[in-house]
């Protein structure tokens, strides 16, 4: 995988280092620059369709005309530069601002001053700016624009062309600006304080779903969620590596995913207190399924739960083997000493040279017994050391070749006793080199024992691929022997169960130990032509084992 991103990433920080700043500065520029734009536009129109009413333009028509006409003007060109951002933003909001207060003077001036109310635009100008603006700089706009209308009202009475209107009209209107300015500044302060904490509160929720995807996508758990339809809204690995890795493209059905885990769903939903069962997955292995509401409508979404009862019997089996191996410290401690004195007393019995013909036959069972212990002793001992996997990817073929030619360095047997056939040659197992060096050992060692010699054929023969029910790996030991009886078929794997009476019986048991530690399975098929054959069915080599 790629490097992974930090879970959590904080959204604090100015406006250069947030693209979405923008929206705190640059945007409403742009919404108070179309308002400036559509209200030079209606006055220029309203001159141009001579629509013009008292008390527009009423001492002034020429100065009204064209101070609209400038303001259209200047509007469309703050558009371009607020497209560029050319000058920079504190530039361009000085320049809309004072252009704003200039412009609504002008119109105010040749409307007859501050009675005509267009002064009352100077109000929208200020609230924009301090949206902006910090405290300070929206002060002195409208500290700027009280000054304007102040010396508006001056000329205009200095100039006998005021028609009642005041001073005191004036200075209302001032405090007026003053108090949208510092209302306008600490509301936009406010929203942008919150919008700050929302997009915080968002990253952080982001974060923590990419963060829970990444837990449920790695729990060795199978998690599924089924909506109320059936239909599968979430599946996770583990889960689809246990339903035996089913196309999941748009939202499949559960029932086209696991007819069974539909069916028992569909019982839980009618009885929550059923007892749900194992599920055989198209893998060939089960889980165990539980379910759980994720709401209470009347038909809420389900979460499932799938446990692996090939990891649970993993687990279980490496507890066992753990306790095994200290048990058998035990038993090597308190057995093997007595043995020992029990099999050299036996050898010394039989060099005594007055010893009676008789009784050599009896110190012999001695000898070959002792060496049966001993061998019990033994395997349960390797057993107990087995207690930990370290699977690795095997190449069937490369790894029987080499296993073939070790084998039979220490055995008195030909290359051709026995034939490989691994099809296709490129099939790749997980499972631990050594746990699998000694189950096929074992199998092989039963085979030629129990294996008849045809000429021209190999007594033993080892055939591999991949099952075309479930696409996994697999592999037989099949031997030319007499077969195995239905009813000792059923003990062949119960320890220390034998059919030899110099065996240990733990050789198939540990075999299926050892198989069951590395997820896969061992077991016993029958063949039409009567010959035995052990199949090892490996786990997909695609899941990580833990």
């Amino acid at each position: 995988m790629a490097s992974q991103k930090p879970y959590y990433l904080h959204a604090h920080g100015g406006a250069a280092h947030d693209p979405d700043a923008a929206s705190y500065t640059w945007k409403p520029l742009e919404f108070l620059n179309a308002y400036r734009f559509l209200i030079s536009v209606f006055f220029t129109a309203l001159v141009y369709t001579d629509l013009l009413f008292p008390p527009l333009a009423s001492i002034n028509k020429a100065l009204f005309f064209y101070t609209s006409l400038s303001y259209l003007g200047l509007s469309i060109l703050f558009a371009l530069m607020l497209r560029v951002r050319q000058p920079g933003f504190r530039v361009q909001v000085s320049l809309q601002l004072f252009t704003d207060i200039t412009a609504t003077i002008l119109l105010m001036h040749a409307s007859g001053g501050v009675n005509s109310g267009v002064g009352n635009l100077l109000i929208i100008t200020v609230a924009g700016g301090s949206v902006v603006l910090s405290s300070r700089d929206a002060l002195m706009f409208a500290s700027l624009a009280t000054f304007a209308l102040l010396g508006e009202q001056f000329y205009a009475e200095s100039s006998e062309l005021s028609r009642g209107s005041t001073y005191t009209q004036a200075g209302l209107l001032g405090l007026t600006l003053f108090v949208t300015a510092i209302v306008a500044h600490l509301f936009a302060k406010r929203i942008r304080e919150s919008e700050t904490l929302a997009k915080e509160r968002g990253v952080d929720l982001a974060n923590m779903a990419e963060l829970t995807e990444h837990i449920i996508q790695r729990m060795q758990t199978g998690i599924v969620v089924i909506d109320g339809a059936a239909q599968v809204r979430l599946i996770n690995e583990s889960a689809w590596y246990m339903l035996g890795m089913p196309s999941i493209a748009g939202r499949p059905a559960l029932h086209e995913v696991s007819p069974e885990l539909a069916r028992q769903l569909e019982n839980w939903k009618r009885d929550p207190e059923t007892t749900p069962e194992t599920v055989q997955s198209s893998a060939g292995g089960s889980v165990m399924p539980r379910f759980a509401r994720l709401s209470k409508e009347d038909n809420p979404a389900t979460l499932i739960f799938l446990e692996d009862t090939a990891a649970m019997t993993q687990q279980a089996q490496q507890l066992q083997l753990a306790s095994l191996g200290r048990l058998t410290a035990s038993i090597a401690h308190e057995i093997r000493n007595p043995l020992g004195a029990i099999s050299h007393a036996g050898q010394l019995l039989a060099e005594s040279p007055g010893i009676d013909p008789h009784d050599t036959r009896l110190t012999r069972i001695i000898q070959d017994h002792s060496r049966r212990m001993n061998t019990i002793i033994e395997s349960v001992m390797q057993l107990g050391r087995r207690n930990r996997t370290q699977p690795q990817l095997i190449n069937l073929r490369i790894f029987l070749d080499k296993f073939v030619n070790d084998y039979l360095a220490g055995q008195h047997e030909q290359r051709e006793a026995i034939g490989i056939n691994i099809e296709p040659g490129d099939v790749q197992v997980r499972f631990d080199p050594t746990h699998l060096q000694q189950i096929i050992t074992n199998l092989t060692d039963n085979a030629l024992r129990h294996s008849q010699d045809f000429p021209g054929n190999p007594r033993v023969e080892i055939q591999g691929g991949l099952s075309l029910d479930m696409n996994r790996p697999y592999l037989d030991v099949i031997d030319h022997g007499a077969g195995i009886d239905p009813e000792t078929a059923e003990h062949v794997f119960e320890p220390f169960f034998t059919t030899s009476t110099t065996g240990s019986g733990l050789g198939l048991y540990i075999s299926r130990a050892l198989a069951e530690c590395n997820q896969a399975t061992l077991n016993y098929v029958p063949l039409s032509t009567g010959e035995s054959c052990f199949r090892l069915g490996f786990q997909d080599p695609r899941r990580q084992m833990h």
